[in-house]
Protein backbone atom coordinates (compact mmCIF):
# COMPACT_ATOMS: atom_id res chain seq x y z
CA UNK A 1 0.00 0.00 0.00
CA UNK A 2 2.73 2.20 0.61
CA UNK A 3 4.07 1.52 -2.73
CA UNK A 4 0.60 2.26 -4.30
CA UNK A 5 0.45 5.89 -2.29
CA UNK A 6 3.98 6.91 -3.44
CA UNK A 7 3.54 6.53 -7.10
CA UNK A 8 2.13 9.72 -7.42
CA UNK A 9 5.30 11.28 -6.30
CA UNK A 10 7.56 9.31 -8.69
CA UNK A 11 10.10 11.36 -10.93
CA UNK A 12 11.48 10.81 -14.26
CA UNK A 13 13.84 7.15 -13.98
CA UNK A 14 12.25 6.26 -10.57
CA UNK A 15 10.58 2.77 -10.12
CA UNK A 16 9.97 2.83 -6.59
CA UNK A 17 9.36 6.25 -3.78
CA UNK A 18 12.06 6.98 -1.08
CA UNK A 19 8.73 5.83 1.40
CA UNK A 20 8.39 2.79 0.02
CA UNK A 21 12.43 1.84 -0.20
CA UNK A 22 12.42 2.95 3.50
CA UNK A 23 9.09 0.42 4.35
CA UNK A 24 11.38 -2.11 2.82
CA UNK A 25 14.29 -1.83 4.49
CA UNK A 26 12.86 -0.84 7.89
CA UNK A 27 10.87 -4.65 7.13
CA UNK A 28 13.51 -6.48 6.27
CA UNK A 29 15.98 -4.99 9.40
CA UNK A 30 13.29 -5.52 11.32
CA UNK A 31 12.22 -9.24 10.93
CA UNK A 32 16.27 -9.63 11.98
CA UNK A 33 16.09 -7.66 14.66
CA UNK A 34 13.07 -9.88 15.53
CA UNK A 35 14.55 -12.92 15.46
CA UNK A 36 18.19 -11.47 16.68
CA UNK A 37 15.87 -10.56 20.12
CA UNK A 38 14.02 -13.54 20.24
CA UNK A 39 16.86 -16.15 20.66
CA UNK A 40 18.18 -13.62 23.43
CA UNK A 41 16.71 -15.02 27.10
CA UNK A 42 14.11 -12.42 28.02
CA UNK A 43 15.69 -12.20 31.16
CA UNK A 44 18.89 -10.65 30.32
CA UNK A 45 16.74 -8.03 28.28
CA UNK A 46 14.32 -7.33 31.03
CA UNK A 47 17.08 -7.07 34.09
CA UNK A 48 18.55 -4.05 31.68
CA UNK A 49 15.70 -1.90 32.91
CA UNK A 50 17.77 0.73 34.78
CA UNK A 51 20.26 1.16 31.76
CA UNK A 52 17.03 1.10 29.32
CA UNK A 53 15.31 3.53 31.34
CA UNK A 54 18.28 6.44 31.69
CA UNK A 55 18.62 5.66 27.71
CA UNK A 56 15.33 6.54 26.86
CA UNK A 57 15.51 9.65 28.78
CA UNK A 58 18.64 11.11 27.74
CA UNK A 59 17.13 9.85 23.91
CA UNK A 60 14.08 12.22 24.72
CA UNK A 61 16.24 14.78 26.14
CA UNK A 62 18.76 14.67 23.20
CA UNK A 63 15.56 14.58 20.78
CA UNK A 64 14.21 18.10 22.63
CA UNK A 65 17.83 20.23 21.73
CA UNK A 66 18.59 18.23 18.56
CA UNK A 67 15.47 17.41 17.31
CA UNK A 68 14.24 18.00 13.44
CA UNK A 69 10.52 19.66 12.69
CA UNK A 70 8.92 18.80 9.77
CA UNK A 71 7.69 22.38 7.19
CA UNK A 72 4.48 22.16 7.88
CA UNK A 73 4.92 21.26 11.60
CA UNK A 74 8.10 23.68 12.85
CA UNK A 75 6.78 23.18 16.59
CA UNK A 76 7.05 19.17 16.41
CA UNK A 77 10.60 17.83 16.95
CA UNK A 78 10.02 14.81 16.92
CA UNK A 79 12.69 13.28 14.57
CA UNK A 80 16.33 12.76 15.23
CA UNK A 81 17.90 13.39 11.65
CA UNK A 82 20.78 11.48 10.94
CA UNK A 83 22.70 11.64 7.87
CA UNK A 84 19.47 11.58 5.31
CA UNK A 85 17.43 9.60 7.52
CA UNK A 86 14.82 10.50 10.29
CA UNK A 87 14.38 8.65 13.26
CA UNK A 88 11.34 9.35 15.60
CA UNK A 89 12.71 8.56 18.99
CA UNK A 90 9.14 8.12 20.55
CA UNK A 91 8.56 5.03 18.77
CA UNK A 92 11.74 3.14 20.03
CA UNK A 93 11.04 5.00 24.13
CA UNK A 94 7.26 3.29 24.23
CA UNK A 95 9.06 0.16 23.74
CA UNK A 96 11.67 1.05 26.43
CA UNK A 97 8.90 2.56 28.57
CA UNK A 98 6.98 -1.01 28.09
CA UNK A 99 10.04 -2.80 29.44
CA UNK A 100 10.50 -0.68 32.55
CA UNK A 101 7.22 0.28 33.43
CA UNK A 102 6.66 -3.78 33.38
CA UNK A 103 9.38 -4.12 36.02
CA UNK A 104 8.10 -1.30 37.98
CA UNK A 105 4.66 -2.55 38.41
CA UNK A 106 6.35 -6.05 39.22
CA UNK A 107 8.52 -4.69 42.19
CA UNK A 108 5.93 -2.85 43.88
CA UNK A 109 2.88 -5.84 42.54
CA UNK A 110 2.36 -6.66 46.58
CA UNK A 111 1.87 -2.84 47.58
CA UNK A 112 0.41 -1.74 44.34
CA UNK A 113 -2.58 -0.04 45.74
CA UNK A 114 -0.24 1.75 48.73
CA UNK A 115 -0.57 5.88 47.83
CA UNK A 116 3.48 5.55 47.62
CA UNK A 117 3.60 3.02 45.13
CA UNK A 118 0.96 5.23 42.51
CA UNK A 119 2.67 8.31 43.05
CA UNK A 120 5.99 6.42 42.20
CA UNK A 121 4.27 4.99 39.22
CA UNK A 122 2.77 8.50 37.97
CA UNK A 123 6.45 9.95 38.33
CA UNK A 124 7.98 6.99 36.16
CA UNK A 125 4.73 7.38 33.63
CA UNK A 126 4.84 11.42 33.64
CA UNK A 127 8.29 11.53 32.53
CA UNK A 128 8.54 10.10 29.33
CA UNK A 129 5.01 11.71 28.69
CA UNK A 130 6.60 15.33 29.41
CA UNK A 131 9.20 14.90 27.34
CA UNK A 132 7.01 13.65 24.45
CA UNK A 133 4.85 16.40 24.66
CA UNK A 134 7.63 19.03 25.32
CA UNK A 135 9.12 17.99 21.71
CA UNK A 136 5.16 18.81 20.28
CA UNK A 137 4.19 14.96 19.68
CA UNK A 138 1.01 14.83 21.27
CA UNK A 139 -0.70 11.79 19.60
CA UNK A 140 2.52 9.83 21.15
CA UNK A 141 2.06 11.31 24.31
CA UNK A 142 -1.65 10.24 24.19
CA UNK A 143 -0.24 6.54 23.75
CA UNK A 144 1.94 6.52 26.37
CA UNK A 145 -1.05 7.94 28.48
CA UNK A 146 -3.15 4.96 27.07
CA UNK A 147 -0.66 2.33 27.69
CA UNK A 148 0.01 3.77 31.08
CA UNK A 149 -3.61 2.78 32.21
CA UNK A 150 -3.31 -0.25 30.58
CA UNK A 151 -1.22 -1.69 32.09
CA UNK A 152 -1.79 -0.60 35.73
CA UNK A 153 -5.11 -1.92 35.03
CA UNK A 154 -3.79 -5.45 34.13
CA UNK A 155 -1.44 -4.85 37.79
CA UNK A 156 -4.86 -4.85 39.47
CA UNK A 157 -4.95 -1.22 40.55
CA UNK A 158 -7.85 -0.46 42.13
CA UNK A 159 -10.30 0.72 40.20
CA UNK A 160 -10.93 3.91 42.63
CA UNK A 161 -7.99 5.30 41.94
CA UNK A 162 -9.07 4.97 37.75
CA UNK A 163 -12.52 6.66 39.14
CA UNK A 164 -10.44 9.52 40.77
CA UNK A 165 -7.67 9.61 37.93
CA UNK A 166 -10.72 10.47 35.33
CA UNK A 167 -12.56 12.75 37.96
CA UNK A 168 -9.60 15.02 38.12
CA UNK A 169 -9.05 14.84 34.28
CA UNK A 170 -12.47 15.93 33.82
CA UNK A 171 -12.07 18.74 36.34
CA UNK A 172 -8.65 19.73 34.54
CA UNK A 173 -9.79 19.42 30.90
CA UNK A 174 -10.77 23.76 30.49
CA UNK A 175 -7.09 23.86 31.89
CA UNK A 176 -6.30 21.56 29.31
CA UNK A 177 -7.36 23.07 26.49
CA UNK A 178 -6.43 26.74 27.15
CA UNK A 179 -3.10 26.06 28.43
CA UNK A 180 -2.00 22.82 26.91
CA UNK A 181 -3.48 22.99 23.19
CA UNK A 182 -2.42 25.18 20.89
CA UNK A 183 -4.52 26.71 18.41
CA UNK A 184 -4.12 24.56 15.77
CA UNK A 185 -4.88 21.79 18.04
CA UNK A 186 -7.97 23.09 19.39
CA UNK A 187 -9.02 23.96 15.13
CA UNK A 188 -8.90 20.30 14.58
CA UNK A 189 -10.97 19.23 17.53
CA UNK A 190 -13.45 21.86 16.54
CA UNK A 191 -13.41 20.57 12.82
CA UNK A 192 -14.85 17.38 13.65
CA UNK A 193 -18.28 19.31 14.88
CA UNK A 194 -17.81 22.46 12.36
CA UNK A 195 -16.05 21.26 9.50
CA UNK A 196 -17.29 23.89 6.91
CA UNK A 197 -16.19 26.58 9.35
CA UNK A 198 -13.04 24.93 9.57
CA UNK A 199 -12.10 24.03 6.17
CA UNK A 200 -8.54 24.18 6.45
CA UNK A 201 -8.63 21.51 9.06
CA UNK A 202 -11.02 19.14 7.69
CA UNK A 203 -10.41 19.49 3.84
CA UNK A 204 -7.95 15.96 5.04
CA UNK A 205 -10.60 14.25 6.46
CA UNK A 206 -13.34 15.12 4.04
CA UNK A 207 -11.32 13.97 1.25
CA UNK A 208 -10.46 10.79 3.02
CA UNK A 209 -14.00 9.95 3.87
CA UNK A 210 -14.33 10.15 0.07
CA UNK A 211 -11.73 8.09 -0.91
CA UNK A 212 -12.86 5.50 1.44
CA UNK A 213 -16.36 5.84 0.07
CA UNK A 214 -15.62 5.45 -3.19
CA UNK A 215 -13.83 2.32 -2.65
CA UNK A 216 -17.41 0.24 -2.35
CA UNK A 217 -17.07 -2.96 -1.26
CA UNK A 218 -13.86 -4.72 -3.39
CA UNK A 219 -12.38 -1.13 -4.15
CA UNK A 220 -10.82 0.02 -7.44
CA UNK A 221 -7.84 -2.02 -7.71
CA UNK A 222 -4.70 -1.84 -6.60
CA UNK A 223 -2.96 1.15 -7.89
CA UNK A 224 -6.19 2.14 -9.48
CA UNK A 225 -7.51 4.38 -7.10
CA UNK A 226 -8.04 8.38 -8.35
CA UNK A 227 -7.63 10.05 -4.76
CA UNK A 228 -4.96 7.89 -4.24
CA UNK A 229 -2.92 8.15 -7.63
CA UNK A 230 -3.75 11.43 -8.12
CA UNK A 231 -2.23 12.60 -4.14
CA UNK A 232 -5.50 13.86 -3.64
CA UNK A 233 -5.51 12.68 0.34
CA UNK A 234 -2.29 14.57 2.07
CA UNK A 235 -0.37 12.26 3.67
CA UNK A 236 -1.96 8.76 2.02
CA UNK A 237 1.04 7.03 2.82
CA UNK A 238 0.87 7.76 6.11
CA UNK A 239 -1.78 9.07 8.65
CA UNK A 240 -4.42 8.47 5.91
CA UNK A 241 -3.29 4.99 4.49
CA UNK A 242 -6.73 3.82 5.34
CA UNK A 243 -8.15 5.44 3.40
CA UNK A 244 -6.31 4.25 0.32
CA UNK A 245 -6.84 0.81 1.72
CA UNK A 246 -10.77 1.51 1.55
CA UNK A 247 -10.63 3.19 -1.95
CA UNK A 248 -8.03 0.33 -4.18
CA UNK A 249 -9.29 -2.78 -1.92
CA UNK A 250 -12.53 -1.81 -0.30
CA UNK A 251 -14.50 -2.75 2.59
CA UNK A 252 -13.14 -6.43 2.02
CA UNK A 253 -9.93 -5.20 1.93
CA UNK A 254 -9.99 -2.79 5.08
CA UNK A 255 -11.76 -5.88 6.73
CA UNK A 256 -8.40 -7.96 6.03
CA UNK A 257 -6.52 -5.50 7.51
CA UNK A 258 -8.36 -5.14 10.83
CA UNK A 259 -8.30 -8.61 10.93
CA UNK A 260 -4.33 -8.44 10.30
CA UNK A 261 -4.13 -6.44 13.17
CA UNK A 262 -6.62 -8.31 15.51
CA UNK A 263 -4.63 -11.76 15.24
CA UNK A 264 -1.20 -9.66 15.89
CA UNK A 265 -3.15 -8.18 19.11
CA UNK A 266 -4.85 -11.86 19.97
CA UNK A 267 -1.81 -14.08 19.76
CA UNK A 268 0.14 -11.16 22.08
CA UNK A 269 -2.85 -11.23 24.17
CA UNK A 270 -2.72 -15.40 24.55
CA UNK A 271 0.90 -15.25 24.65
CA UNK A 272 0.93 -12.84 28.12
CA UNK A 273 -1.87 -15.50 29.36
CA UNK A 274 0.88 -18.30 29.30
CA UNK A 275 3.45 -16.07 30.60
CA UNK A 276 4.83 -17.25 34.02
CA UNK A 277 6.76 -13.91 34.98
CA UNK A 278 4.27 -11.47 35.99
CA UNK A 279 6.70 -8.65 34.25
CA UNK A 280 6.41 -10.14 30.95
CA UNK A 281 2.56 -11.01 31.18
CA UNK A 282 2.08 -6.96 31.48
CA UNK A 283 5.06 -6.56 28.62
CA UNK A 284 2.97 -8.49 26.17
CA UNK A 285 -0.21 -7.37 27.11
CA UNK A 286 1.19 -3.20 27.05
CA UNK A 287 2.24 -3.92 23.36
CA UNK A 288 -1.10 -5.51 22.97
CA UNK A 289 -2.96 -2.08 24.07
CA UNK A 290 0.03 -0.22 22.18
CA UNK A 291 -0.82 -1.71 19.07
CA UNK A 292 -4.65 -1.91 19.78
CA UNK A 293 -4.97 2.17 20.99
CA UNK A 294 -2.81 2.79 17.50
CA UNK A 295 -5.44 1.29 15.66
CA UNK A 296 -8.26 2.64 17.08
CA UNK A 297 -6.82 6.24 16.86
CA UNK A 298 -5.92 5.82 13.34
CA UNK A 299 -9.00 4.39 12.05
CA UNK A 300 -11.36 7.18 14.16
CA UNK A 301 -9.14 10.01 12.78
CA UNK A 302 -9.85 8.42 9.18
CA UNK A 303 -13.49 7.86 9.58
CA UNK A 304 -13.47 11.68 11.37
CA UNK A 305 -14.48 10.13 14.39
CA UNK A 306 -11.10 11.73 15.93
CA UNK A 307 -9.45 14.41 15.40
CA UNK A 308 -5.89 14.09 12.94
CA UNK A 309 -3.12 13.68 16.16
CA UNK A 310 -0.27 12.02 13.55
CA UNK A 311 -0.90 8.20 14.85
CA UNK A 312 0.39 5.94 12.26
CA UNK A 313 -1.40 2.55 11.34
CA UNK A 314 0.98 -0.30 13.01
CA UNK A 315 2.77 -2.40 10.23
CA UNK A 316 0.86 -0.19 6.93
CA UNK A 317 1.79 3.03 7.44
CA UNK A 318 5.15 4.56 5.92
CA UNK A 319 7.26 5.57 8.64
CA UNK A 320 10.70 3.29 8.93
CA UNK A 321 11.18 4.16 12.63
CA UNK A 322 7.65 3.02 13.88
CA UNK A 323 8.14 -0.13 11.42
CA UNK A 324 11.45 -0.99 13.12
CA UNK A 325 10.27 -0.52 16.58
CA UNK A 326 7.01 -2.57 16.52
CA UNK A 327 9.28 -5.34 15.40
CA UNK A 328 12.05 -5.44 18.07
CA UNK A 329 8.81 -5.37 20.66
CA UNK A 330 7.33 -8.34 18.17
CA UNK A 331 10.85 -10.00 19.15
CA UNK A 332 10.89 -9.47 22.58
CA UNK A 333 7.28 -11.15 22.71
CA UNK A 334 8.94 -14.03 21.21
CA UNK A 335 11.77 -14.19 23.46
CA UNK A 336 8.84 -14.51 26.12
CA UNK A 337 7.21 -17.08 24.13
CA UNK A 338 10.19 -19.59 23.62
CA UNK A 339 11.91 -18.74 27.06
CA UNK A 340 8.78 -17.99 29.57
CA UNK A 341 5.47 -19.89 28.43
CA UNK A 342 3.96 -22.89 30.67
CA UNK A 343 3.60 -25.78 28.84
CA UNK A 344 1.21 -28.22 29.81
CA UNK A 345 2.69 -30.85 32.25
CA UNK A 346 3.08 -34.59 30.55
CA UNK A 347 2.92 -37.48 33.16
CA UNK A 348 4.73 -40.69 32.56
CA UNK A 349 5.93 -43.26 34.85
CA UNK A 350 9.28 -44.51 34.53
CA UNK A 351 9.75 -47.40 37.63
CA UNK A 352 7.17 -46.66 39.78
CA UNK A 353 8.28 -42.80 39.73
CA UNK A 354 5.93 -39.88 38.30
CA UNK A 355 7.48 -36.13 37.12
CA UNK A 356 5.51 -33.40 35.57
CA UNK A 357 7.86 -32.69 33.49
CA UNK A 358 7.44 -32.65 29.60
CA UNK A 359 8.52 -35.66 27.97
CA UNK A 360 11.75 -34.38 25.38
Amino acid sequence: MVYSTTRCLLEDGQTIARDATVMIIAAVLGIVATLVISAIDYELIMKLWPIIAGFCVVLMIITLIFGAAPDARPDSKCWLKIGSVYFQSSELVKIGFLITFSMHLELVRDSINSLKSVIALGVHAMVPIALVVLTGDMGSALVFIIMTIGLLFFAGLHWGYFACGGLLTLAASPLIWMFVFSDYQKKRFLALFRPEQFTDESFQQLLGLNALGSGGFWGTGFTKGIYTQGGIVPESENDMIFTSIGEETGFFGCIVALGLLFAIVYKIIKIAKTSRDFSTQLFCYGMAVMISAQVLINIGMCLMILPVIGITLPFFSAGGSSTLCLYIGIGLVFSIYRFNRSRDAVNFRLSRISTPFSEF
